[in-house]
């Protein structure tokens, strides 16, 4: 049976001989309708063999069933994009932008030969699938790792943070990092600490919704991402995502100060407690400034790597029933530092407080966040919080409690196990981790004025 990008019988047959490929923009005439866009390979399962799939240029795919008076013709050819330079060769212009891959949906294309979704890591396959990213900057890729987020460890931030590093010493432009969804904020933050005195953005980039998928969010993302690593008058560790659920604009979030909200929304990420730091239009490439930059860009300053982290810190959220058991069994078990996810104001049961108060005493740091996200905890309102006080809970105003975590792994590594320096640098504000003032305006979504 002759197969053709997945296509086979007669259609198979008709599309061979006028050379028609995936990817050529094509007209199908049939009855009173047309149909223009551009032709995808056929999924063999999903498909009969006389169902030819076509992208329109609303973004959405459509099978149209080919019978006998319907007409094919080839309105031009997929672009043979070519190789526009990589930093660093000869000829090519240096200090653009790196993307780096870690892996997740972001990081694929379609494979026009099967249909499949297919990782898409050179320079030159990004090319082929997003060509648009060539005018925005030269640029080079390569995997860094291939992992799931949520298989990242702190010993993968560590990698990272080294990559990234001598990135920087090669004097590019920006950084791309493409990773997965769900744990990209931990990994924003972690970059956030590892690499002081930033000269110039990391930019962390994913997809909702993966490219063989006519609602994808990857290519405009990513054009996002790049005209932020490399236009944007900031040097900080961001994320950005779509910043609606249509394709209007990329929002730019500070990444010690974001979070996945939804499980498949392409608008998925929100500051918290925050405005993001700036809006992309992935079309024209204007960035407008809608918060507040901590560092500008400048690649005169020199980054410091601090890229260790202890992989012996902990999470614990508070919940009804908790037990002391819990903590007591990090205690013994040496962690070296605990996060609480506390209730409302900063709480956890008082049944808990004597086990804390002896990890304390052992030399472990406790911190305490909220679960509720928006606002800030306060240990001196209720009986409970000035308890927890007094048996030496560090109470860490708004910091979200998964940057809380990444944190004190950074802090523990990189700086002391000191009680009295741990609390000191858990409440130094180094990367806008902390929000002291607060708007009114506590849920702040699109579009951000």
């Amino acid at each position: 049976m002759f197969v053709y990008h997945g296509y086979t019988g007669k259609l198979a047959s008709l599309l061979s001989s006028m050379n028609i490929e995936p990817g050529d923009r094509i007209k199908v005439v049939k009855g009173g309708e047309v149909f223009e866009g551009v032709l995808m390979p056929r999924y063999t399962i999903r498909s009969g063999e006389d169902i030819l799939v076509i992208k329109l240029d609303n973004g959405y795919n459509v099978g149209v069933k080919i019978e006998e008076g319907s007409q094919i013709s080839l309105l031009s050819k997929k672009p043979r994009v070519e190789r526009r330079g990589r930093i660093g060769e000869a000829g090519g212009r240096r200090g653009e932008i790196v993307l780096l891959s870690t892996g997740g949906t972001i990081a694929s294309k379609i494979d026009y030969e099967t249909g499949a979704v297919v990782p898409a890591l050179s320079t030159e396959e990004i090319i082929e699938w997003a060509p648009d990213l060539a005018d925005i900057a030269l640029f080079e890729a390569r995997e860094v790792m291939s992992v799931f987020s949520e298989d990242i460890t702190p010993e993968d931030w560590e990698r990272l943070a080294r990559e990234v590093y001598e990135e920087m010493n090669r004097g590019v432009a920006g950084v791309v990092i493409a990773h997965g969804t769900d744990m990209m904020s931990y990994s924003a933050a972690a970059l956030a600490f590892a690499i002081r005195d930033k000269p110039v953005p990391i930019v962390f980039v994913g997809s909702q919704r993966s490219s063989d998928r006519p609602s994808s969010d990857s290519i405009l993302n990513l054009k996002g991402a790049f005209i932020t690593a490399a236009k944007a008058p900031l040097a900080e560790s961001v994320v950005a995502m779509h910043a609606s659920t249509s394709d209007e604009m990329i929002a730019v979030h500070r990444g010690v100060k974001v979070r996945k909200m939804h499980t498949s929304r392409r608008d998925a990420f929100q500051s918290i407690n925050d405005k993001p730091i700036a809006l992309v239009n992935p079309y024209t490439g204007e960035i407008k400034i809608v918060g507040r930059i901590l560092r500008e860009r400048d690649r005169g300053r020199t980054p410091i790597l601090e890229g260790r982290f202890d992989n012996r810190v902990a999470l614990v959220k508070a919940y009804p029933g908790v037990q002391p058991e819990i903590i007591d069994f990090l205690v013994d078990k040496g962690f070296h530092g605990i996060v609480i996810e506390g209730s409302g104001l900063g709480h956890i049961a008082n049944r808990l407080i004597e086990s804390i108060k002896r990890g304390v005493e052992n030399g472990i740091p406790f911190v305490m966040t909220s679960q509720c996200l928006f606002g800030r905890v306060n240990l001196n309102v209720y009986s409970t919080g000035r308890r927890l006080l007094e048996a030496g809970v560090i109470p860490l105003e708004d910091m979200l409690p998964e940057v809380a975590y990444v944190k004190l792994s950074w802090v523990l590594a990189n700086k002391s196990r000191d009680l009295s320096e741990v609390r000191k640098w858990m409440l130094t504000n180094l990367e806008g981790e902390i929000t002291y003032r607060h708007t009114l305006d506590l849920f702040p979504r699109w579009p951000y004025e």
